[in-house]
């Protein structure tokens, strides 16, 4: 795994026009890992599952790299259906909170670490956040007590639980 790590490289290769920034997506990632994979005899898969933590329900993504049967690496990450997003029905809100999970199951899995650029020093491997940590910001009920929770984490929390905040955030807009 850790020769599928060193040789990967997922360029942020879309580009926010409003916040004028460059981002990876999910897709990005997996089109990137498919030659390095291919390279080294394996596959990958990945998988959703619905959790209810409290009264809200996540997305659970399990990223999982496999070299013919034998499972070589596996992440799991988890993102927060929206109550409600304008325009959209159930089930784009449900793909929205997928893709952002599966995302970060990939950056896990690839130890691709998305609040730095990569080709920076200080790149690092970010830790996944705990279930302790999930669950804190599962029970944020509106932005104030998310930005309350994230002003108590240390640097290392923040990077932890970059992904499941973000889904937080876009579930409470």
């Amino acid at each position: 795994m850790k020769d599928i790590q060193a040789e990967l490289k997922a360029p942020k290769g879309q580009f926010n026009s409003f916040g004028k920034y460059k981002y990876r997506s999910c897709e990005d990632i997996v089109e990137a890992a498919k030659p390095v994979l291919f390279k080294h005899g394996c596959h990958i898969n990945l998988s959703d599952d619905m959790v209810q933590v409290g009264d809200r329900i996540y997305v659970k993504a399990i990223a999982t790299v496999l070299k013919g049967d034998v499972i070589i690496g596996t992440s799991t990450a988890f993102a927060r259906e929206s109550f409600d997003k304008k325009g959209m029905d159930d089930s784009q809100i449900t793909g929205t909170a997928s893709s952002y999970a599966r995302k970060y199951a990939l950056n896990g899995l690839f130890a691709i670490d998305d609040t730095k650029d990569a080709d920076t020093d200080e790149h690092k491997v970010v830790s996944p956040p705990t279930p302790a940590q999930v669950k804190a910001v599962a029970s944020a009920s509106n932005l104030d007590d998310l930005r309350a929770l994230y002003k108590a984490m240390t640097p290392d929390e923040r990077a932890s639980c970059a992904g499941i905040i973000e889904a937080a955030k876009a579930g409470l807009k």
